[in-house]
């Protein structure tokens, strides 16, 4: 099985804690990652060219903009043409994640946008099931489109933390179903 792929941008630094936690999530179930961003001269290696076809499932971040995926995440999606052509993402899974500003700042429209390029890749695309239980008792971030952050609370709350550890353990699960 290769890796999963954790792809983010991140301007602040909440979507890389968030991010790594992902990862952290994923790594538990026994599953490798590959934690990239969008953008060069990062804390982690910006993402190879192939990278994206090759990892066995994706996990998604980027902080909200104006209820939206930031402008380098976008960028990045307008540039996958060839793999959309190629169907080179279809049947992998994927899920999304986020951090706002504001608890009323876009964390689940940015999700939800974010959901589009990976849809029209033919992606599976996973939230988080209200089996979980911070789900249901999170005064900060956290939706069932995907983790998410209320950066105005500054560090990351526990609650947001046992929502993308739980993330990641079901994209890992998910995958290494999927390539049995």
């Amino acid at each position: 099985m290769s890796p999963v792929l954790v792809l983010y941008y991140s301007k602040t630094g909440a979507t890389r804690q968030m991010a790594r936690l992902i990862a952290r999530g994923i790594e538990e179930e026994g599953v490798e990652t590959w934690l990239r961003t969008v953008e060069e001269g990062g804390e982690d290696p910006q993402i190879a060219a192939d990278e994206l076809k090759n990892a066995s499932a994706l996990a998604l971040g980027s902080p909200t903009r104006f209820g939206g995926m930031a402008a380098p995440m976008k960028a990045f999606w307008d540039s996958t043409a060839s793999d959309w052509l190629a169907g080179s993402l279809v049947d992998k899974p994927a899920c999304v994640f986020t951090s706002a500003g504001s608890l009323h700042g876009g964390h689940e429209s940015t999700l939800l946008a974010m959901m589009v390029p990976l849809l029209h890749h033919g992606m599976m695309v996973l939230g988080l099931p209200y089996t979980e239980p911070a789900l249901h008792h999170t005064h900060t971030g956290g939706t069932p489109y995907g983790p998410s952050h209320w950066a105005e609370h500054g560090a990351i709350s526990h609650d947001e933390k046992a929502l993308c550890l739980a993330m990641g353990r079901r994209l890992a699960r998910t995958a290494k179903a999927l390539c049995a």
